[in-house]
């Protein structure tokens, strides 16, 4: 099996040897056209005609030969200059052809017009006379088709190779039958009907533009190249013709031509024996038309020759299906090929002996050796013990028994390399019969690295349990710290919070005033002591406690929060409204309560103005002022003072407050700790965007949970 990089290279410099190939026709062109003119020019009928009595080549045939050959040279090259000069000039020769085949048609053979347009303004009237003829159909034809290809080729991509293929087959075809009409003195073949013929010469020259045409088209695909040279098969064709015209009926023709349409098998191209099966076609009727017939075996040789292009058919048919798959089963070959050199894991063929049959580069790399060090020997030897002695066992078990254990299955084991270091892998093993025998395809995969993260990923699951443990029992030493300290604390500043009462009812009127106002603020104070400790002891809870979730309709919270409020609301004129629809959510009702109530408040509390307005509403998408975007959002906005940006992180700090509200001896300063934490156990996030002196706006989001699910602590 070939690199692909070599294989890339070699059809990089198959191409230019193509390429090399077509530029050396067209210059052979250049110069067989170019001696034409010089003999046309300089009156030298040798070198018009070869041969005295022969048909000339007419003046405009050895312009579409400068003009051709000049057109297949600069086809070839990739400068957009040469692709005009190809298309001006493959242009002109294909026009001047079908010019001269129009004239043919509609007027006859006894007008030359075509030819003599330009001749008779540079060769003496005399000598044109002398010379007579032109242009033959049949080199008009081979010009009009060639160039047309030609031109084809160089705008339209698709499928432009094989039209220029099938093209050089039937020039190289009609210039060889010229050529062999020549030799057995077949007027028929070189010249069609009354009209001018086709001079030696020109008919060497299709024969070589024919040979141009094809390794152009090959250089355009290097895939469908030919591996058997050309001549071969065009030797083929022209003995094939020679002995039709000298044999009866055509048969020994028929019998060559099978052999020719069977030498496709070694072309690359698929439609290959379609071709020959064309050409072989048009030998066979134009190897009928060139010689004379006996009447009596006139139709006995047309149903030979009926049957023999069938069978060429047949023939062509057959092979063209079977080059198709096998075109297909190389293509899969070659895509396996690939897929096996390129896969990571390593891929290992060995047979019912346990003999190594194909050794991929990536177990190479895994085990070390190179593909002449395993090929040839047992499987053994990639095998550590006790693999390396049971694997023997193993494949005895199964030719005798059939029984598969690991076959179709992916099993850990341990491979050896060749510096003997042990590792593990994991092998899959699949089984493929060929024929009688099996062998069984391995794929193995280094999981040295798999194993490495499993034994840390053990490591830190032990750390991890440790950890848990460790703060499960945090949490309980500071559960009963929590309930503790608050026990501790509250029994003593109770006892203060009575004996201040206790002193105020007793001795107010034996105190002075400073006396009174001290006692009182005593009261108060621990009263405030009582509410932070109190604080202190839910934020610490709120943490931990589960979370009875379920879904709950916005709306209906709200307006329960609302309701509780009433009192404020009238003493604060505030009032609360709900801006759309609430949507249903899947939530502990309780703890969003308290986050609804604790917002509602502190925009109440905190506002200057106579008539503080609260509205609440949701928004299925948000865009920030920074940019930045969110789905399914409730907000809770006011009108109050707002909130300065540097602040905007501090607010939710427990125990802060930015400043004391009318009534701000009843709060702590927790109710945003509070409302952050709770909507975090919701997996979700709060923040805000608030503009002094115009107001603020909360907005948060909801994790979503299964109803009914609880929320670990």
């Amino acid at each position: 099996m070939q690199d692909s990089g070599n294989v890339d290279l070699q059809d990089q410099r198959q191409r230019q040897r193509y390429r090399g190939f077509a530029i050396a026709v067209g210059c052979l062109m250049f110069l067989l056209g170019m001696s034409a003119l010089a003999g046309w020019l300089l009156q030298i009928q040798v070198i018009i005609s070869l041969v005295p009595g022969f048909p000339s080549m007419a003046f405009n045939t050895a312009l579409c030969f400068v003009l051709s050959g000049l057109g297949l040279a600069a086809s070839t090259l990739a400068a957009r200059r040469f692709l005009i000069a190809a298309t001006i000039m493959t242009g002109i020769a294909a026009a001047i052809a079908a010019a001269r085949l129009l004239e043919i048609v509609t007027i006859g053979r006894t007008f030359h017009n075509i030819d003599l347009l330009i001749t008779r303004f540079v060769i003496p009237p005399d000598f044109i006379a002398q010379i007579g003829g032109g242009m033959g159909p049949n080199t008009a034809l081979v010009f009009l088709i060639a160039n047309l290809s030609l031109l084809f080729s160089l705008y339209v991509e698709r499928r432009s190779q094989v039209v220029q293929e099938l093209t050089s087959y039937i020039v190289i075809t009609l210039g060889m039958i010229a050529l062999a009409s020549y030799v057995t003195d077949a007027e028929q073949g070189y010249r069609w009907g009354p009209y001018a013929a086709m001079a030696l010469h020109t008919a060497v020259g299709m024969v070589i533009f024919g040979s141009g045409l094809l390794a152009r088209s090959w250089w355009l695909q290097p895939a469908n190249r030919a591996q058997i040279p050309l001549w071969i098969p065009a030797a083929v064709c022209f003995t094939g013709l020679l002995v039709d015209l000298y044999t009866p009926l055509g048969v020994a023709n028929g019998i060559l031509y099978v052999p020719l349409v069977l030498t496709a098998l070694w072309f690359g191209n698929r439609n290959a024996p379609l071709f020959f099966a064309f050409a072989c076609t048009v030998l066979l009727m134009l190897g009928f038309f060139a010689v004379r017939h006996n009447e009596a075996a006139f139709w006995q040789e047309i149903a030979n020759r009926t049957i023999t292009a069938a069978t060429l058919w047949l023939i062509a048919i057959l092979v063209f299906y079977f080059m198709r798959n096998n075109h297909n089963l190389e293509t899969e070959r070659v895509r396996f090929g690939a897929l096996v050199r390129g896969t990571p894991d390593a891929v290992i063929v060995i047979d019912e002996s346990g003999t190594i049959r194909s050794f991929n580069p990536a177990a190479e790399s895994m085990f070390g050796y190179t593909p002449q060090e395993t090929i040839g020997r047992n499987i053994k030897m990639l095998m550590p013990e006790p693999y390396h002695s049971e694997h023997d066992g193993y494949l005895a078990h199964y030719r005798k028994t059939g029984e598969e254990r690991i076959i179709g299955t992916t099993r850990m084991v341990s491979g050896r390399r060749r510096n003997g270091i042990v590792f593990p892998i994991d092998v899959s093993i699949s089984a493929v019969s060929t024929g009688d025998a099996k062998i069984f395809v391995g794929i193995v995969r280094d999981i040295s690295e798999r194993a490495r993260q499993e034994e840390r990923m053990k490591t830190t699951l032990a750390q991890l349990e440790a950890y848990t443990a460790e703060l499960e029992r945090s949490n309980h030493d500071l559960d009963e710290f929590a309930y503790i300290a608050s026990h501790d604390l509250k029994e003593p500043l109770r006892g203060l919070h009575n004996h201040s009462r206790f002193l105020l009812e007793d001795y107010e009127d034996k105190l002075d005033n400073d006396g009174v106002r001290r006692l009182n603020r005593l009261v108060r104070l621990s009263q405030r002591m009582e509410k932070l400790v109190n604080d202190l002891l839910y934020f610490s809870r709120l943490g931990r406690q589960q979370l009875a979730v379920k879904r709950s309709d916005i709306g209906l919270i709200v307006k329960d929060v609302v309701a509780t409020m009433e009192l404020l609301l009238e003493e604060r004129h505030a009032k609360v409204i709900i801006d759309g629809q609430l949507p249903d959510v899947v939530c502990d009702a309780p703890r969003l309560t308290e986050v609804f109530r604790n917002l509602i408040t502190n925009a109440i509390k905190y506002n200057d103005k106579p008539a503080p307005l609260v509205s609440i509403g949701y928004l299925d998408r948000f865009v920030g002022q920074d940019g930045t975007i969110a789905r399914n959002v409730f907000f809770v906005r006011d009108n109050g003072k707002g909130i300065p940006q540097e602040f905007h992180e501090d607010i939710f700090r427990i125990f802060k407050r930015l400043e004391k509200s009318q009534d701000s001896d009843d709060g702590t300063g927790a109710g945003l700790t509070f409302v952050r934490k709770i909507i975090a156990r919701h997996n979700g996030d709060i923040w805000l965007e608030s503009e002094v002196g115009a107001g603020t706006t909360f907005y948060f989001t909801l994790g979503k949970k299964r109803e009914g699910q609880n929320a670990a602590a």
